[in-house]
């Protein structure tokens, strides 16, 4: 193999410094590329702005818009069930003029006061929403003290029955036997009740109902006039039947036929010996005849 000469390379030689000369040169002529990061505090305040910015758009997409809708809806309308029909009415005062022939309400009798009235402890959404069974919400173990001033006073619409002694004034016949019927029929027995107004003793007047079987419910009161326990609501002001005063008339007179309960009349063989015919005071004459004699005993001379 030849080798090249010195002389060869000693020519080539000032070539490659001139070479290197003018890439030094070129280089230091260029300016030096501009850092791809920058400074320290321009970078923490682009840290910042980005870790503090909101994205708006993601709050305008059409699945976010559609689920706030629903869950907003889903509340207001639990809100107006709960307000309407599960929130408990503890007693008469709690009860909006609305109420008034528009709801009714389900609850347990605590107590039987008179052969027309009763306590009544208002149960919203019965055994589907755990009266009578879950902790806390069994009515019928509840002590007297526990219910007191938890209930509402029922007044039962479109009938009178006969009355009981208080006040000082004597008790009418068969006021026991009505308040015992009702003591049996509804004491500790969940009923509905359809409320039309506060009467002028702070009793609500209802049409009461209690489910006997499955499907049949039977109306209180409709019952006492059968049974010849009660009459036909006969004050001038106030009166509430529900739409069904020609069918409580009705029984009424039925049971004046059948002579049962109040109607009741000696038979022939009792008549035969000596037993007189009833005079029957109806509870609304008997009120107004106590009414009257109280006030003659309160009137001067």
């Amino acid at each position: 193999m030849q080798w090249p000469s010195w002389a060869t390379l000693w020519r080539q030689s000032p070539n490659r410094e001139d070479h290197d000369s003018q890439a030094s040169t070129t280089a230091c002529s260029t300016p030096p590329p501009s850092s791809p990061h920058p400074s320290k505090p321009a970078a923490l305040g682009t840290w910042n702005n980005n870790l503090n910015a909101t994205d708006w758009s993601h709050y305008t997409t059409p699945q976010t818009i559609t689920i706030s809708i629903l869950t907003t809806a889903t509340t207001l309308a639990f809100i107006r069930l709960w307000k309407t029909y599960l929130r408990r009415i503890p007693t008469v005062d709690y009860l909006k003029p609305g109420f008034f022939r528009k709801r009714n309400f389900y609850g347990y009798v605590t107590r039987v006061g008179d052969g027309d009235n009763f306590h009544f402890f208002h149960t919203p959404g019965g055994r589907w929403m755990g009266w009578g069974w879950l902790p806390g919400r069994k009515v019928q173990d509840m002590t007297s003290k526990a219910v007191r001033g938890q209930t509402m006073h029922v007044r039962i619409a479109g009938v009178d029955a006969p009355e009981l002694a208080h006040f000082g004034r004597p008790e009418q016949p068969y006021s026991r036997e009505a308040i015992e019927w009702l003591k049996s029929f509804i004491l500790h027995q969940y009923v509905r009740t359809y409320p039309y107004r506060q009467d002028q003793y702070g009793r609500v007047v209802c049409s009461v109902y209690r489910r006997r079987w499955f499907f049949f419910k039977t109306d209180v009161g409709l019952n006492m006039l059968k049974r010849g326990l009660a009459t036909v609501y006969e004050a001038k002001f106030g009166s509430e039947f529900g739409n069904r005063e020609a069918e409580y008339r009705a029984a009424e007179e039925a049971a004046k036929s059948r002579k049962v309960g109040m109607w009741e009349q000696p038979g022939i063989v009792a008549r035969m010996l000596g037993q007189r015919k009833k005079e029957l005071e109806s509870p609304r004459e008997y009120k107004t005849r106590m009414a009257a004699e109280e006030r003659a005993q309160k009137s001067p001379g």
